[in-house]
């Protein structure tokens, strides 16, 4: 399985089609309150049906970055096209997309069936892309290994 971008474009692309990979649209519009005490909208959530059994153990990716001249409505339209080089990526369950309509910020927060794939994306052509878009030094991202999106964002304000 591969970290490519074109792999990437198709397996999305393919898994929207056939339904593998589906828009929840239950929590968008509600704010969570992160440990920091910044406080996100939900815009987008996705979550990809297994291909295998996942044995693996579930690691949460925490990212966030602030955009240059951040108008909301424009850079969420524009948040779609890179979403078709991120979800087809081996090893990604589930993503929630969210923005600070205080200052701006976005944020993802990731399911990966592991901590070694968190770390891939980490240092994929997705985050080096997200780095050059951003306003320099504003990426921040924490892995958190051990626990699914779901139990993470349980324990956040709702």
């Amino acid at each position: 399985m591969s970290f490519n971008p074109i792999y990437a474009f198709i397996k999305t692309t393919t898994g929207i089609v056939t339904h593998k990979i589906r828009f929840q649209k239950d929590d968008l519009g509600k704010t969570i309150q992160m440990n920091d005490g910044y406080r996100f909208t939900i815009l987008k959530h996705a979550v990809k049906a297994s291909e295998t059994e996942d044995e693996g153990e579930p690691t949460v990716l925490c990212l966030r970055f602030h955009l240059e001249e951040t108008e909301n409505g424009k850079d969420i339209k524009h948040s779609r096209l890179p979403m078709f080089f991120s979800l087809g990526l081996p090893g990604l369950r589930e993503k929630i997309w969210m923005v600070n309509k205080w200052n701006g910020d976005f944020q993802g927060i990731y399911e990966w069936d592991s901590e070694e794939n968190a770390h891939r994306y980490v240092d994929s052509f997705a985050m080096k892309f997200m780095t050059r878009n951003a306003v320099p030094g504003s990426v921040k991202y924490e892995i958190i290994p051990r626990i699914s999106l779901h139990d993470h964002v349980r324990h956040l304000q709702l």
